[in-house]
């Protein structure tokens, strides 16, 4: 056989899209041809697959080689397509029958001395195999990271002699397993932390309902400290988020974590960082936080465009990032902690110490934040700094994380086994349905939207913390009090 077609995958972001490495053997001078908008490691494969076959004591073959990575629009980069073209060529001269590679896809690069070596962005691509039923072969030191995929089939081997060795075998891949998730570890004990009573309840309302939090109080008041207690009440990561998370730290080049992500970013972090970028249009702190928590502290810090690219994937769940010729989409399903002073020195509102900031200060200083991205945020919590007495308190010790974490299950099992999401994910004609209440306490609400002037988003926020409240107290309709604590949250910088 002259020809050959092996199955492969470029990489672009999470998505992984099909290539076929078509290796077709000539006569005519001996030479080697890569098209298909190959970048240069691609066209710099030719001598790594040579000295590889070479040392690896197959033949290589003296006539004219041309290969082809199709389909020919989609740029292709990296050394990854060094293994199957080497197995183009050796399917093509003879020396491997065609049918050891048939339903099965390969990634990885060569050695000169022919060893395999890692490649980076292969969890989607190995994803997007085992979607198409298809075996993945793939350098051994890449087996573990692919093993995260349930029911992915994998051929590994440290070099093209054992693989090809492999492949001649009946059954040579191995299956794995649905792993176990792994019980949250609880980083911060609510019960450790000292007053903030009314901070510790949206800190529960925040876990069970996925709403958006933001805690405004003095210096040394505990805000970073309630923040970092946040992913100790969230249920462990489900496989399908475990998956999510593994895909989006590997293009990030960090390694697996199986618990929920927490992510502080300073407020010196630029734009692309936060929401992602760069030439490759990799993911950001937004899609690196997802189904876990992105904390930013000191928010009026960050700049003002910063914060704005924010709204997106507040609003969306997703992040898109555009390029010359790149476009990815990241999830970013995060939930937002933000931390901040009331005004520059950090004492407004206070006697002791008094606040030494002017009326024009402290608004231009809230003022950084925009209306619409605090419209965005659910949960709206004034602390205050406690007394000396309370740390050292003897009375009867706070919900440990550990009771709140159980109640917080429970709570979001009710909202999926009713609508299916996550109160803050309510929508539409969908948040009226499931914010059944009584004709009166419809009016109440109406009336009260009326004289605080709410707009419409803040209204359906409202609506969602109450549904909250309600799912706590194991309640069908919303009611009056629960309305009423819900609007006590909402945004108050001006006051």
């Amino acid at each position: 056989m002259s020809t050959a077609h092996i199955w492969s995958r470029a990489a672009a972001g999470l998505q992984a899209p099909e290539v076929t490495v078509e290796v077709h053997l000539s006569n005519g001078l001996p030479g080697f041809t890569i098209v298909g908008l190959p970048e240069s490691t691609v066209r710099e494969a030719r001598e790594r697959v040579r000295s590889a076959l070479l040392t690896s004591h197959f033949d290589w073959p003296d006539r004219r080689i041309t290969v082809n990575l199709a389909p020919a629009e989609l740029p292709k980069s990296g050394g990854r397509f060094d293994l199957p073209i080497a197995l183009g060529v050796l399917v093509a001269s003879g020396q491997l029958d065609a049918r050891d590679t048939a339903d099965r896809e390969f990634y990885g690069e060569l050695g000169l001395d022919g060893s395999l070596r890692a490649t980076p962005g292969i969890l989607p691509a190995a994803s997007a195999a085992t979607n198409a039923e298809r075996v993945c072969g793939v350098p051994a030191s890449q087996h573990s990271a692919i093993s995260q995929i349930p029911n992915s089939r994998i051929i590994s081997a440290p070099d093209l002699l054992s693989l090809c060795g492999q492949l001649k075998q009946p059954n040579p891949a191995t299956t794995q397993r649905c792993s176990t998730p792994e019980p949250p570890t609880i980083e911060t004990d609510l019960a450790d932390i000292a007053g903030q009573d009314l901070a510790k309840r949206a800190l529960e309302m925040s876990a069970v309902g996925g709403h958006h939090l933001l805690m405004v109080g003095p210096p040394g008041a505990g805000k970073t400290l309630l923040a970092s207690a946040l992913p100790g009440l969230l249920p462990a990561l489900t496989e399908d988020e475990m998956l999510d998370l593994a895909l989006i730290r590997e293009l990030a080049g960090l390694p697996a974590d199986r618990r929920r992500p927490f992510r502080s970013p300073h407020h010196a972090t630029s734009g692309a960082a936060l929401i992602g970028g760069g030439s490759h249009a990799l993911p950001g702190e937004v899609s690196l936080a997802t189904h876990g928590v992105l904390f930013l502290d000191e928010l009026p810090e960050f700049p003002a465009r910063t914060l704005d690219l924010l709204r997106q994937p507040l609003e969306q769940g997703r992040i898109t990032i555009n390029r010359a010729k790149i476009s990815n989409t990241y999830p970013a399903q995060f939930q937002l902690v933000s931390a901040m002073n009331p005004c520059p020195c950090g004492y407004a509102g206070s006697v002791d110490p008094p606040c030494r900031c002017r009326s024009d200060n402290i608004a231009r200083y809230q003022g950084r934040i925009s209306g619409p991205l605090l419209d965005r945020i659910d949960l709206h919590v004034p602390l205050e700094r406690q007394p000396s007495a309370q740390l050292f308190s003897t009375r009867e010790a706070p919900d440990s994380s550990a009771l709140v974490r159980d109640r917080v299950c429970q709570a979001r099992q009710r909202q999926i086994a009713r609508q299916g999401v996550l109160n803050s994910q309510l929508a539409g004609k969908a948040l009226l349905q499931h914010c059944a209440m009584e004709a009166e306490v419809r009016r109440w609400f109406e009336a009260a939207s009326d004289r605080l002037a709410l707009s419409a988003r803040s209204v359906h926020r409202s609506l969602r913390v109450a549904r909250t409240l309600a799912d706590l107290d194991n309640q069908r309709n919303v009611t009056e009090p629960q309305l009423m604590e819900a609007l006590s949250y909402r945004p108050r910088l001006s006051d």
